[in-house]
């Protein structure tokens, strides 16, 4: 891709086909950085730079403001747009986002202690504390708003809707379903967090939180950094089609938080609430 080539969540290669000797043209992923700005009314600052796939990128800002508490309420976040430096390409200002939060946010009080490092891989570093989520006010969760046997054919319902998956076979994605079972939103990304932060974004963006008995199906495994964006969401489900980390189990455990791994067809492990 040239520098002057609009970014896009997939891209069209020539590939060889070992088995025939073939060139042939094929999708993958796009994956380009997203630097996130705040605007505090005091000039901008650089929050963090995450690698992801291009697509639903303001839900992904507004997202990961509110799933990392730099937002205390929706009301802290005045308006998040794409960048509009002139000293920058037009292909670098597709990949800068700055959000505009009042002056004592978490956002801007928080940025002068450290900057936030993500990968398409694991989250946050740093944010690994079932104490950081009670800190920041996030209570007990809900029961989800639908029984065992719907939650299970969540992942199931989602795959459809998988559009980028189905050209590329390599990326993940989050939906979040209503208390009664009902899709609202499917989003896909190359790293499962940011998966995530765009669905909650999503919901920010739409004034639908707290996500009180809504429930979340997940394409991967369930990380601790999943469940805490989940939680910080007030999401009362999470589904997921891989395994979860042991911290994960923890964390939705203490706060209430259902939750499945290893989700086939029917059948599930059922990791939280304990037994």
């Amino acid at each position: 891709m040239t520098s002057q080539e609009p970014i896009s969540p997939t891209q069209r290669i020539q590939v060889l086909k070992t088995k025939t000797s073939t060139s042939v043209s094929d999708h993958v992923v796009g994956e380009e950085p997203l630097e996130i700005r705040i605007d505090g009314g005091v000039g901008l600052q650089q929050l963090a730079i995450t690698m992801r796939t291009p697509g639903a990128d303001i839900e992904l800002g507004a997202g990961f403001l509110w799933t990392e508490g730099l937002l205390r309420t929706r009301e802290d976040l005045i308006g998040i747009t794409t960048c509009k430096d002139k000293e920058l390409s037009p292909r670098e200002q597709e990949n800068v986002i700055v959000a505009r939060v009042v002056s004592d946010a978490p956002a801007v009080t928080r940025t002068l202690e450290r900057r936030f490092t993500i990968s398409s891989a694991c989250g946050v570093c740093g944010s690994t504390h079932i104490d950081d989520l009670r800190g920041r006010g996030c209570t007990n969760v809900s029961v989800p708003g639908i029984t065992e046997s719907e939650l299970l054919k969540l992942p199931e319902l989602m795959r459809p809707k998988q559009k980028i998956f189905d050209k590329t076979g390599g990326l993940h994605a989050a939906g979040l379903f209503d208390p009664h079972g009902k899709l609202v939103v499917v989003r896909e990304d190359v790293g499962r967090h940011n998966a995530v932060d765009k669905v909650i974004g999503y919901a920010l963006m739409n004034d639908l939180l707290p996500l009180d008995g809504y429930s979340l199906a997940i394409s991967g495994r369930g990380g601790f950094e999943i469940i805490q964006k989940a939680i910080s969401a007030r999401i009362s489900a999470v589904v997921a089609v891989s395994a979860p980390t042991s911290l994960a189990v923890e964390t939705a455990r203490e706060f209430g938080l259902t939750l499945y791994g290893f989700t086939r067809e029917d059948s599930a492990t059922k990791y939280s609430p304990a037994p």
